[in-house]
This record gives C-alpha cells, sequence and structure tokens, in this order.
C-alpha cells in the first residue's frame, strides 16, 4: 500500500500542477518564473504527459491480428501504418507530438529562467534536468516522426524542429530540421546536462537523475554508433549488476494488480525514470484487436526461444477470454474532477528508462567492439534473472551457443553500419532479449526502425500488410494541426 500511495500522490502532483496550463496563457499574462521553487514547478511539466508506449508496440512486430470482433480506430491505424485520423484524443499520435512539444516549452521557460538569475551555482542541477528532458522530448519525436538515424542520409532527411526558445506566441510556425541536426542538438544537451545533474530531489526517480540520464544518453549513442561512449556511461554496472536489476521472481507470489503497482513503482531498482501520463494503456489488451494474441504469443516467449530451454520469469494474464494476453505492467489510476458525472482523467505510471535496458545496451556495444566473451557473459547473467529454474552450474552460455541458435539470415538486419556474421547472431540475440523484456512497452518499435527489420502484418480475411526495408511509413505522418501551422509533411 505504502509504494501504491507514493505513485498515486505523484500521479496526482502531475496532473494538478498548477504549471500544466502555463503554455495556455498569453505570454503577457504568465507568472513570472524567478525563483528556483517556481523553476522547479515548471520542470513537473517539462516531460511528455502522454504516452507513445501504444503507438509504438502496435506498429512493431509484437503485435497479431487477435481476431477479436471489434477494435478503436487508432488501433487498427497503428496496425496498419497508416495517417491517423486527427482526433487529438488519448493514446493517438497527436496527442504524443502536443505533448513531446508541451514538455519541450516547459524545459526552455526554465532554462530562461535560469539564464534570467544568473545561471548561479545553485541552480546547475535544474538546469541539467531541463537540458536533458529537451532532449528527451526531442529525441523521442525524431525517432518517432523521421526516418531512421544515417548520417549518410541524415543531413538531408527530414527531422523534427528542434525548439530552443520559451514560447512567445500561443501558435508558433516552426521549419523542420534534419535528422542531423536535430542528432547534433540532442547530443549537445546531454553533454552540458550530464555533468551538472543531481540526484538532489524528493522523489528522484520522477525526474532525470544521474542514472537515469546516463541511461538515456547510452540510448541515444547506441543508435549514433559511439560504442566506446555507451561503455563509458555504463560503466558503473560492471559486468554482473546484482540487485540492479528487475527480479520476476519476486512477482511471483503477488496479486495481479499487485504487479501493476510494482512494475513501475519507485522503490523498484531497476526504474530510472518514471512518467505518469494521461493514458489509458491499461486497457489496451481489452479494447485492442490488433495486441499480443492468446494464440501467437508463444511464438515469442516460448520455452523453444530460450538459450536455456527453459520456461520465462514472465507471467501473462489473459483478456477477453483469452483472445489476447498481457504481462501486468500498467496500472490506472482514475482522477475524478466529478465524482457524481463520473468525469475525470486516467493516469498511468510508466517506466521511461531502466537498469535493464540500460545494461543490454552495454552488452550491445560489447558486440560492436567484438568483445564476444564479455558479452556472452553479460547476456548470461541478464537471461538468468528471465529464466525459470535458472541453474548457474549447468545453464552456461557460450559464444557457439549463440551463433548455433540465431544463424544468420541475409539481410535480416540491416543497420547504418557493417556489421559481420559473428555480430549479426548476437544482435538477433540481443533484439529478441529486449523485444520479450519490455513487451507492450514500444521498446522493439525502435529496433525495428535502426535495424529496418521488414514488419509482416497479417489480417484475418485481408492481404498481408508488410513494412519493406526503409518503407516511407516507418516514419509517422506529421499530425495535421501540425503542418497546417508550416510543418512539413513526410512523403508517402
Amino acid at each position: 500500500m505504502r509504494k501504491l500511495k507514493i505513485t498515486l500522490a505523484l500521479l496526482i502532483l502531475i496532473g494538478s500542477s498548477s504549471c500544466d496550463d502555463f503554455l495556455s496563457e498569453k505570454p503577457d499574462n504568465r507568472t513570472e518564473i524567478d525563483t528556483a521553487d517556481k523553476i522547479a514547478e515548471v520542470l513537473v511539466n517539462a516531460y511528455p504527459q502522454m504516452s507513445y508506449f501504444d503507438i509504438a508496440e502496435t506498429m512493431s512486430d509484437n503485435v497479431f491480428d487477435s481476431g477479436m470482433a471489434s477494435t478503436l480506430p487508432k488501433n487498427e491505424q497503428n496496425y496498419n501504418w497508416l495517417i491517423q485520423t486527427e482526433a487529438n484524443d488519448i493514446d493517438t499520435q497527436a496527442y504524443y507530438w502536443d505533448a513531446c512539444y508541451n514538455a519541450i516549452a516547459h524545459a526552455n521557460t526554465a532554462l530562461k529562467a535560469i539564464e534570467d538569475l544568473g545561471n548561479t551555482a545553485d541552480l546547475q542541477g535544474q538546469k541539467g534536468e531541463a537540458l536533458l528532458a529537451r532532449a528527451y522530448s526531442h529525441f523521442m519525436l525524431v525517432s518517432l516522426w523521421s526516418q531512421r538515424y544515417n548520417p549518410a542520409t541524415a543531413a538531408t532527411d527530414l527531422g523534427i524542429p528542434y525548439v530552443t526558445e520559451p514560447e512567445t506566441k500561443l501558435v508558433a510556425n516552426y521549419k523542420r530540421n534534419t535528422v542531423a541536426e536535430v542528432f547534433d542538438f540532442i547530443q549537445k544537451d546531454i553533454e552540458e546536462g550530464l555533468p551538472i545533474v543531481t540526484n538532489s530531489y524528493s522523489q528522484p526517480k520522477f525526474h532525470f537523475n544521474k542514472d537515469a540520464a546516463k541511461a538515456f544518453a547510452s540510448r541515444f549513442y547506441l543508435i549514433r554508433g559511439n560504442w566506446d561512449r555507451v561503455l563509458e556511461l555504463t560503466a558503473d554496472l560492471g559486468s554482473k549488476p546484482v540487485g540492479k536489476l528487475r527480479n520476476y521472481l519476486k512477482y511471483e507470489s503477488i496479486a495481479v494488480n499487485e504487479q501493476r503497482v510494482a512494475y513501475a513503482s519507485s522503490d523498484e531498482p531497476t526504474n530510472l525514470l518514471i512518467g505518469s501520463p494521461n493514458s489509458i494503456i491499461q486497457r489496451s489488451s481489452n479494447q485492442s484487436r490488433f495486441y499480443l494474441s492468446g494464440d501467437r504469443y508463444q511464438e515469442i516467449f516460448s520455452p523453444n526461444e530460450s538459450l536455456f530451454g527453459k520456461q520465462w520469469y514472465y507471467n501473462f494474464y489473459s483478456s477477453n477470454s483469452s483472445i489476447t494476453v498481457f504481462l501486468p505492467k500498467f496500472y490506472e489510476y482514475f482522477k475524478y474532477t466529478n465524482v457524481s458525472a463520473g468525469i475525470g482523467e486516467p493516469y498511468t505510471a510508466e517506466v521511461l528508462l531502466s537498469n535493464d535496458e540500460f545494461f543490454l545496451n552495454r552488452i550491445e556495444a560489447h558486440v560492436m567492439k567484438n568483445q564476444f566473451a564479455e558479452a556472452t557473459a553479460e547476456l548470461q547473467y541478464f537471461l538468468s534473472t528471465r529464466t525459470l529454474n535458472y541453474n548457474p552450474a549447468t545453464d552456461i552460455l557460450t559464444e557457439e551457443d549463440i551463433l548455433d541458435f540465431y544463424p544468420v539470415v541475409a539481410d535480416q538486419f540491416t543497420p547504418f553500419y557493417t556489421i559481420t556474421a559473428e555480430q549479426t547472431s548476437f544482435i538477433n540475440a540481443l533484439t529478441e532479449t529486449r523485444r520479450r523484456d519490455f513487451v507492450h512497452e514500444g521498446m522493439r518499435w525502435f529496433d525495428v526502425k535502426r535495424f529496418n527489420i521488414v514488419v509482416n502484418h497479417q489480417t484475418y480475411n485481408k492481404p498481408d500488410n508488410i513494412l519493406v526495408k526503409d518503407d516511407k511509413r516507418r516514419a509517422l505522418q506529421i499530425p495535421l494541426h501540425a503542418s497546417t501551422t508550416g510543418v512539413e509533411l513526410n512523403p508517402r
């Protein structure tokens, strides 16, 4: 109950912050941000208050046609990589686009206030948080609305507008930067923010603390192909981060709703950055036809897909008479604004950055540095924490095991950099590990994009819909309301 109270209290804080409406005020009417406390209040909203999880997950190959009788329009549109109807509804593409730019505007407001107050030493922690928050939202935008990062084409590929100044108009017109420019801006913000970010918060996991900042930076540099920087950032984890990864064994003895709360709890050691977006993602398994289906989830989670040939610790539960299945990762808190009318807003705690991802980034960097012994040992440790009845005496992973289990398939993975046959097998092992560990959280989509993985979405009584390599649909279409204010559309 203590964990539940902490989570719900933070959801209420985020849902009712007085700064949430800050950007809806005319610039001349806004409250002056002239103290550290006021800056802190602005920074509460420097994180996207909406969720991308359902959008990204549904576009990936983690999702199937369950055969459910009906579904929400956004679910079918995401599954088929269609231009999404401009409903601006909860958990839609336009909703998340707006949420990211709203968060960026709050980060920029905080940075301007810090500058106006003399950029003093006591404000450096807040400056670091604002810079990293700004970088994060732009990173999520370019990851979803642009083609994958490729240095050979990044100078001409359409990125997203990178906004570095506070809003001075209620409706501003912006031009798109190139992908190269966006990545350079992100890197600049990360490198400036990393040395000065702090852990000085009453609830540090709801802010860009030191470990969360390094985890985010490692994700960025992994995509950019700077393996040395990833290894440098992950050095403190070491080769065996005992007690820092998610302990799935403890979930075995608690009820489903308790698992939902525990997954995104601030007490969970692996969780580094937690968001509390306005989202109904907990309802997705009941409302979405295109989801992890009951008759096909074993294609990903079967013991046959384990390097040790054993069951996983992942506990699935069924929805809709087993038509769909889910892992209990999301707990929805419904904040009533009018109890008698039953009106309110749903909020869901989500893990945005974790030691689990951080450690897998480290392993991938080892692979790309041809450090296969280190990668093998660290992958064995990671998998041991996910494997039922793991026996350290007999469940020993070797490089040969990985090469045999994941044979090379020509052109399965085509990143912008060259990978050897041995690296390809290890990358396959890591991407399969990630797709299982972050199921429902959208992470698989980012591997689909950066490795140019082909996705085949099947629908009953319809032809297969195949997302081929370099398909233009890999970049979401710019929301209609943004394109009408001058943001160039993606080619189709």
